[in-house]
């Protein structure tokens, strides 16, 4: 287990672009509507509800958590994902998190003209594709006739990596250095921000969830490892299967810490696998 002295250099060493400061400082409604107006370019959006953390489930149980979930005054879901690694199929994961919020929100037995608008925004600190640009939008086509297809669902992606002197670029500057603060441009952002990384009293609700989430990846590691070593100690006995099945949980764990963008270094000594062990899963 990480020492306190580790988890607080760990916490001091966040930004918005990190799941764990970015789902904290989702829980405030005027931040989410703060960012939302730069990015859809609409400064007349009002965000009548929000929730951080959103945990939902798809038809066969799988369970998917969205960073932010908001509803704005015109009936639109927003779904606010923040991405720091790039480690993994994102176009895919976007359009897994849009079909089950998608079918999360609309009402049992109503007609699909009546289902909900989805808006999924992912916030990168790489360029997705490589095109240079701090901001795409992706959109259904008919190949043939060129013709746009309004289905309600909207992809934007947002790159951070890119500065081009726009505010959205000023905003993902704030969303990714350590000491960048726009008061002018983003106050709500920028307090919120300084709030959770210099005051105590933020720190310490980070290193609360930052605990919750490792007991909670250990908890579902340890359960899914004695699974894989009871099913195979049938087959190898039972002594190898309960070492098998630790090293499993071990890796489970690492797994689940590294979804939720934990650093290398926090995950093994958390779960004391090697580098090349970590780098592995992630790879």
């Amino acid at each position: 287990m990480p020492t306190k002295k580790e988890r607080d250099e760990y916490l001091r060493g966040l930004n918005p672009i990190d799941d764990l400061m970015f789902r904290k400082m989702a829980e405030h409604k005027e931040f989410c509507e703060e960012i939302l107006r730069v990015i859809l370019d609409d400064y007349k959006l009002v965000v009548t509800d929000n929730m951080q953390q959103f945990d939902i489930k798809n038809l066969q149980g799988r369970s998917v958590v969205l960073d932010a979930k908001c509803i704005t005054g015109d009936g639109r879901y927003i779904n606010i994902e923040v991405q720091k690694a790039n480690d993994d199929n994102h176009l895919k994961r976007v359009r897994y998190n849009a079909s089950v919020l998608t079918a999360n929100v609309t009402e049992t037995g109503k007609q699909f003209e009546f289902v909900p608008d989805i808006c999924i925004i992912f916030i990168s600190a790489f360029d997705l594709f490589k095109g240079n640009l701090p901001l795409y939008h992706v959109k259904k086509v008919v190949v043939e006739t060129e013709q746009i297809i309004d289905d309600g669902l909207t992809e934007i992606y947002v790159n951070a990596a890119v500065d081009d002197g726009s505010k959205l670029a000023k905003l993902m500057k704030v969303f990714t250095k350590n000491d960048i603060y726009d008061e002018a441009d983003f106050p709500v952002t920028s307090e919120i921000k300084a709030r959770f990384k210099k005051d105590e009293g933020g720190t310490v609700k980070m290193d609360a969830t930052l605990q919750k989430w490792m007991q909670e990846s250990e908890e579902i590691g340890e359960k899914r490892g004695e699974k894989r070593g009871r099913e195979e100690g049938i087959m190898l006995g039972k002594e190898e299967g309960i070492v098998l099945g630790k090293e499993e949980g071990a890796k489970i764990i690492a797994k689940t810490m590294i979804e939720e963008g934990l650093p290398t270094e926090l995950i093994m000594r958390y779960t004391g696998l090697s580098e090349e062990a970590v780098a592995a899963l992630q790879g």
